[in-house]
Protein backbone atom coordinates (compact mmCIF):
# COMPACT_ATOMS: atom_id res chain seq x y z
CA UNK A 1 0.00 0.00 0.00
CA UNK A 2 1.34 3.33 -1.25
CA UNK A 3 2.23 5.91 1.63
CA UNK A 4 2.08 10.14 2.22
CA UNK A 5 4.51 11.81 3.70
CA UNK A 6 4.70 15.55 4.13
CA UNK A 7 7.49 17.61 4.33
CA UNK A 8 7.46 21.46 5.14
CA UNK A 9 9.37 23.68 7.29
CA UNK A 10 6.10 24.56 9.66
CA UNK A 11 4.73 21.71 11.29
CA UNK A 12 1.27 23.44 11.76
CA UNK A 13 0.94 23.48 7.71
CA UNK A 14 2.07 20.26 7.44
CA UNK A 15 -0.79 19.54 9.84
CA UNK A 16 -3.32 21.76 7.63
CA UNK A 17 -2.46 19.40 4.67
CA UNK A 18 -2.86 16.23 6.75
CA UNK A 19 -6.12 17.47 8.37
CA UNK A 20 -7.53 17.82 4.56
CA UNK A 21 -6.15 14.51 3.17
CA UNK A 22 -7.63 12.55 5.85
CA UNK A 23 -11.29 14.37 5.44
CA UNK A 24 -11.13 13.07 1.75
CA UNK A 25 -10.08 9.25 3.24
CA UNK A 26 -6.15 9.58 2.50
CA UNK A 27 -3.92 8.31 5.62
CA UNK A 28 -0.70 9.94 6.00
CA UNK A 29 2.15 7.99 6.89
CA UNK A 30 4.28 10.87 8.57
CA UNK A 31 4.71 14.47 8.72
CA UNK A 32 8.49 16.18 8.76
CA UNK A 33 10.10 19.07 8.76
CA UNK A 34 13.13 18.50 6.78
CA UNK A 35 14.55 16.29 4.03
CA UNK A 36 16.26 14.03 6.16
CA UNK A 37 13.90 12.72 8.16
CA UNK A 38 11.84 12.00 5.37
CA UNK A 39 14.57 10.12 3.82
CA UNK A 40 14.30 7.98 7.27
CA UNK A 41 10.58 7.22 6.64
CA UNK A 42 10.62 6.33 3.09
CA UNK A 43 12.97 3.61 3.41
CA UNK A 44 10.32 1.90 5.91
CA UNK A 45 7.76 2.31 3.64
CA UNK A 46 7.57 0.60 -0.04
CA UNK A 47 5.79 3.38 -2.04
CA UNK A 48 4.04 6.11 -1.78
CA UNK A 49 3.71 10.14 -2.21
CA UNK A 50 5.71 12.96 -0.85
CA UNK A 51 4.18 16.22 -0.59
CA UNK A 52 7.25 19.07 -0.23
CA UNK A 53 7.72 22.51 -0.01
CA UNK A 54 10.29 24.10 -2.42
CA UNK A 55 11.71 25.37 0.56
CA UNK A 56 12.71 22.74 2.72
CA UNK A 57 15.73 24.14 5.67
CA UNK A 58 18.48 21.28 5.31
CA UNK A 59 17.73 20.70 1.23
CA UNK A 60 17.11 21.16 -1.95
CA UNK A 61 13.65 20.00 -2.82
CA UNK A 62 15.53 18.74 -5.78
CA UNK A 63 18.12 16.86 -3.99
CA UNK A 64 15.72 15.56 -1.99
CA UNK A 65 13.78 14.51 -5.16
CA UNK A 66 17.21 12.89 -6.68
CA UNK A 67 17.39 10.67 -3.27
CA UNK A 68 13.98 9.11 -2.81
CA UNK A 69 13.50 5.63 -3.72
CA UNK A 70 12.41 4.50 -7.10
CA UNK A 71 8.58 4.31 -5.64
CA UNK A 72 8.21 7.51 -4.48
CA UNK A 73 7.10 10.28 -6.37
CA UNK A 74 6.67 13.87 -5.53
CA UNK A 75 4.25 16.27 -5.32
CA UNK A 76 5.65 20.36 -5.54
CA UNK A 77 3.68 22.90 -3.35
CA UNK A 78 5.00 26.27 -4.51
CA UNK A 79 4.39 29.40 -5.83
CA UNK A 80 3.51 30.70 -9.07
CA UNK A 81 6.71 32.29 -9.83
CA UNK A 82 9.24 29.62 -9.19
CA UNK A 83 6.86 26.98 -10.82
CA UNK A 84 8.66 27.30 -14.09
CA UNK A 85 11.67 26.25 -11.71
CA UNK A 86 9.88 22.62 -11.61
CA UNK A 87 11.78 19.50 -13.22
CA UNK A 88 9.86 18.76 -16.24
CA UNK A 89 7.35 15.38 -14.98
CA UNK A 90 7.40 17.00 -11.44
CA UNK A 91 3.86 17.10 -10.27
CA UNK A 92 3.43 20.37 -8.50
CA UNK A 93 0.76 22.42 -7.19
CA UNK A 94 0.78 26.26 -6.65
CA UNK A 95 -0.09 28.39 -3.18
CA UNK A 96 -2.50 28.98 -2.49
CA UNK A 97 -3.72 25.50 -2.71
CA UNK A 98 -7.30 24.56 -3.08
CA UNK A 99 -8.43 21.44 -0.79
CA UNK A 100 -10.00 19.43 -4.28
CA UNK A 101 -6.83 19.81 -6.59
CA UNK A 102 -4.81 18.77 -3.21
CA UNK A 103 -6.63 15.38 -3.06
CA UNK A 104 -6.94 14.92 -6.79
CA UNK A 105 -3.75 15.10 -7.29
CA UNK A 106 -2.15 13.00 -4.33
CA UNK A 107 -5.20 10.32 -5.44
CA UNK A 108 -4.39 10.47 -9.00
CA UNK A 109 -0.37 10.00 -8.35
CA UNK A 110 -1.25 6.96 -5.70
CA UNK A 111 -3.33 5.70 -8.59
CA UNK A 112 -0.42 5.78 -11.47
CA UNK A 113 2.17 4.09 -8.35
CA UNK A 114 -0.36 1.56 -7.67
CA UNK A 115 -0.21 0.66 -11.36
CA UNK A 116 3.38 0.66 -11.95
CA UNK A 117 3.80 -1.40 -8.78
CA UNK A 118 1.35 -4.05 -10.39
CA UNK A 119 3.16 -3.79 -13.94
CA UNK A 120 6.49 -5.07 -12.16
CA UNK A 121 5.04 -7.69 -10.60
CA UNK A 122 4.05 -9.07 -13.40
CA UNK A 123 7.14 -8.92 -15.10
CA UNK A 124 8.55 -12.37 -14.38
CA UNK A 125 11.96 -12.20 -12.50
CA UNK A 126 14.93 -13.30 -14.18
CA UNK A 127 16.62 -16.57 -13.14
CA UNK A 128 20.83 -17.03 -12.39
CA UNK A 129 22.76 -18.77 -14.04
CA UNK A 130 22.76 -21.86 -11.35
CA UNK A 131 18.69 -21.88 -11.21
CA UNK A 132 18.63 -21.86 -14.86
CA UNK A 133 21.59 -24.96 -14.92
CA UNK A 134 18.99 -26.79 -12.50
CA UNK A 135 16.35 -26.39 -14.91
CA UNK A 136 18.23 -27.59 -18.19
CA UNK A 137 19.82 -30.31 -16.28
CA UNK A 138 16.64 -31.95 -15.21
CA UNK A 139 15.30 -31.02 -18.54
CA UNK A 140 18.22 -33.54 -20.13
CA UNK A 141 17.81 -36.11 -17.36
CA UNK A 142 13.97 -36.33 -18.84
CA UNK A 143 15.01 -36.38 -22.34
CA UNK A 144 17.45 -38.90 -22.09
CA UNK A 145 15.43 -40.97 -20.10
CA UNK A 146 11.56 -41.00 -20.99
CA UNK A 147 12.62 -39.61 -24.54
CA UNK A 148 10.90 -36.66 -24.41
CA UNK A 149 11.46 -33.60 -26.88
CA UNK A 150 12.99 -30.45 -24.98
CA UNK A 151 9.22 -28.81 -24.95
CA UNK A 152 7.27 -32.07 -23.48
CA UNK A 153 10.23 -32.36 -20.64
CA UNK A 154 9.92 -28.37 -20.11
CA UNK A 155 6.09 -28.76 -20.01
CA UNK A 156 6.70 -31.48 -17.46
CA UNK A 157 8.32 -30.07 -14.87
CA UNK A 158 6.02 -26.39 -15.38
CA UNK A 159 3.13 -28.91 -14.60
CA UNK A 160 4.91 -30.48 -11.37
CA UNK A 161 5.74 -26.85 -10.42
CA UNK A 162 2.10 -26.05 -10.78
CA UNK A 163 0.59 -29.30 -9.45
CA UNK A 164 3.23 -29.15 -6.29
CA UNK A 165 3.14 -25.14 -5.43
CA UNK A 166 6.60 -25.26 -6.05
CA UNK A 167 8.33 -23.08 -8.63
CA UNK A 168 10.12 -24.92 -11.38
CA UNK A 169 14.07 -24.56 -9.94
CA UNK A 170 12.39 -26.25 -6.74
CA UNK A 171 10.68 -29.26 -9.01
CA UNK A 172 13.53 -29.16 -11.09
CA UNK A 173 15.97 -29.85 -8.21
CA UNK A 174 13.32 -32.91 -6.96
CA UNK A 175 13.49 -34.36 -10.09
CA UNK A 176 17.86 -34.49 -10.16
CA UNK A 177 17.66 -35.90 -6.42
CA UNK A 178 14.87 -38.36 -7.40
CA UNK A 179 16.75 -39.49 -10.52
CA UNK A 180 20.34 -39.22 -8.49
CA UNK A 181 18.91 -40.69 -5.24
CA UNK A 182 16.98 -43.63 -7.30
Amino acid sequence: MSSIIIVLPKLEDAKHIRDILNRHGLATAALCTTASMVLSNVHQLDSGVVICSYRLPDMHYSQLAGYLPEYFEMLLLTSTSEVGNCPSGMMSLTYPIRPYDLVSTVEMMLGQLERRLKRKKLIPKKRSEQEQNYINNAKWVLMERNNMTEQEAFRYIQKCSMDSGTNMVETAQMILLLIYDG
